[in-house]
């Protein structure tokens, strides 16, 4: 395994640089999009240093994974994800082997389509404060991660700037209008409960996910990153248990180690420590080798 972590492909890439996420770089190559993931990591809206080695490695084939295994319940925006192809628009194939994702250009539509499986995060939250979850009623007495008697569908307008906006699904019908709303919805808890059996096989819950749709020509496709451990919560099924915190298998080491410092979250974090780092890099590895039942590792 290479510790070399990749914190931008600006330098890699001769193409336009459209948009810089948290994690992810949007560049555009005419009639498609190219996207790389790179090591970024994110907590608490602040990007960290040092980048977290193989995280964009684990990221990006695992969408692949995903996408193509879902393709034919559910058309996406994936053309390749061969380096190779890209020719001379990269000055280094072998630094971005695995991180990229050519994809065709969608209309994205600013709503993140969330299905919760279980009542935790900020679900759990909204539940203690109202006994509902984006307007939905539950029943009384429920527990903390306790799984739903049905998936919910609770969508977030999506904003650039700052957080989602948890929205009801009424909501919803207002921004994009019924008919769409209603068919994203299908779409989002058909993905989920293909993806929730299939990793109830492996020994692993899918707690909830997120999902980004677009369109291109008036047909709606399935577009940015699919169950990764940056858009889904798993739990590994031996850590499962009511009333805790269940230690998700994703950037987990890294908010309890900030957790456990002074850092005020309104300021610039320090460095994160190297055994940190590693045993973050160690979790998104292992939640690939337990998807895919493939090592990540050369």
């Amino acid at each position: 395994m290479s510790l070399q972590a990749l914190e931008t492909a600006e330098h890699l890439v001769k193409a336009p640089l459209l948009y810089k996420g948290k994690v992810r770089e949007l560049y555009d190559l005419g009639e498609h999009y190219l996207i790389v993931v790179t090591d970024r990591i994110s907590a608490f809206d602040y990007v960290l240093e040092p980048a977290v080695p193989e995280k964009g490695n684990v990221l990006n084939r695992l969408s692949a994974f995903w996408f193509n295994l879902t393709e034919t319940m559910q058309p996406n925006h994936v053309v390749h994800t061969d380096v190779d192809k890209l020719g001379s628009l990269v000055t280094d194939a072998e630094q971005l082997k695995d991180r990229i994702m050519v994809t065709k250009k969608a209309q994205r539509i600013d709503i993140e389509c969330v299905v919760r499986g279980y009542i935790t995060g900020g679900g759990w939250r909204q539940y203690q404060q109202s006994g509902s979850v984006n307007g939905i009623e539950l029943p009384e007495g429920m527990r903390k991660n306790a799984r739903l008697e049905k998936p919910l569908f609770t969508p977030a307008a999506k904003n650039d700037v700052g957080h989602d906006e948890d929205i009801p699904f009424e909501r919803m019908c207002e921004l994009v209008g019924t008919e769409l709303a209603e068919e994203l919805k299908e779409r989002s808890l058909k993905l989920y409960e293909f993806a929730r059996s299939y990793c109830e096989e492996r020994e692993i819950i899918l707690a909830d996910c997120k999902f980004e749709f677009g369109v291109i020509d008036g047909q709606v496709i399935l577009i940015d990153e699919l169950f990764t451990p940056d858009s889904s919560r798993f739990w590994a099924k031996e850590t499962y248990a009511l009333d805790i915190e269940i230690d998700s298998m994703d950037k987990e080491p890294v908010r309890t180690y900030l957790a456990g410092t002074p850092w005020d979250r309104n300021s610039e974090p320090a460095r994160l420590p190297d055994l940190v780092v590693e045993e973050t890099t160690r979790r998104y590895m292992d939640i690939y080798n337990r998807l895919t039942g493939d090592s990540i590792a050369e």
